[in-house]
């Protein structure tokens, strides 16, 4: 199943489902994350691409949650073009379970969840409330509830097979419009009760418009085409490139002196390389442009 996410209202109500699989697996694979981590950053991802869906086209979002669990800080970008990156500080971080599941309230602790929303105007505008148990879904539910005063229910799953790979990843949000009626409210929480976890019916084959049926099971549903979702990173040799002009000659002076330069982008771990030779073309581009 290609990774998707579907948008759907109902009266008083709008959701939106996602199927994150393979983005998922692929964070996971480029981190080398082990097992509580891709479920840490892959709820993460997954958060993201849900807020993100209600941006306008060049718009994007960020959620960093900063807890002070062993996994240490997650970051997640999400645009509304539907694509994400992210990684965790600590990937190959390893807990016993808890009742049977991955216990990421416990790797991600206690601490805070900042949502940062980019959408064209000079400044950003960052949200944050406390994490009321780090297992991410409920951390979200709370800070669109304390911070933006929007009530909503977050669902986010992701399944580890036991050789590491992710079998299945998604979630949902749904959320009350103004003036929603309280028979709605209470139709609503009742169908989110009886639902299993989220990745459960992934693994099941549910994908984004099924799993909307569920949580709007007996109200009159429009569901809205599905649109692909990916992991996207836009980081780029020429972007490295600029980021190793802006360091100034002495640093680049240092470099050349170790004969060669590796970095690593925090969200893809794509590595690129510069040569002395390169590194000292860098470092006479600098100079003619100073003088």
């Amino acid at each position: 199943m290609h990774d998707h996410i579907v948008r759907a209202t109902a009266p008083g109500l709008r959701a939106f489902a996602a199927v994150t699989t393979n983005l998922t697996d692929e964070a996971r694979r480029r981190h080398n994350c082990y097992p509580v981590a891709a479920a840490a950053l892959g709820r993460t991802m997954t958060a993201a691409l849900l807020l993100a869906t209600n941006l306008k086209a060049e718009e994007s979002i960020t959620i960093r949650i900063a807890g002070d669990g062993p996994l240490g800080e997650i970051v997640a970008d999400a645009s509304a073009r539907g694509t994400v990156r992210g990684y965790v500080k600590k990937p190959q971080i390893d807990l016993p379970l808890r009742e049977g599941k991955l216990d990421v309230g416990r790797a991600v602790g206690a601490g805070n969840i900042f949502v940062t929303r980019f959408t064209g105007l000079k400044q950003p505008f960052t949200g944050s409330s406390p994490l009321v148990s780090g297992e991410i879904a409920e951390d979200v539910t709370n800070y669109l509830l304390t911070s933006e005063q929007t009530p909503s229910s977050v669902a986010l799953g992701v399944l580890v097979g036991t050789d590491y790979t992710v079998q299945a990843a998604g979630g949902f949000l749904v959320q009350a419009l103004p003036g929603a009626a309280d028979e709605v409210i209470d139709k609503l929480e009742r169908n989110l009760a009886s639902l299993k976890p989220v990745s459960h019916l992934i693994s099941s084959g549910y994908g984004a418009a099924d799993i909307l049926e569920k949580v709007f099971a007996g109200f009159s549903i429009n569901l809205y085409e599905p649109k692909k979702v990916t992991f996207h990173c836009p980081c780029s040799r020429e972007r490295v490139d600029r980021l190793l002009i802006s360091l100034g000659e002495q640093e680049l002076t240092d470099m050349i002196g170790e004969g060669r330069a590796e970095l690593v982008c925090h969200f893809c771990s794509e590595k690129y390389h510069f040569n002395r030779q390169e590194l000292e073309n860098i470092l006479q581009r600098i100079k003619q442009g100073a003088t």
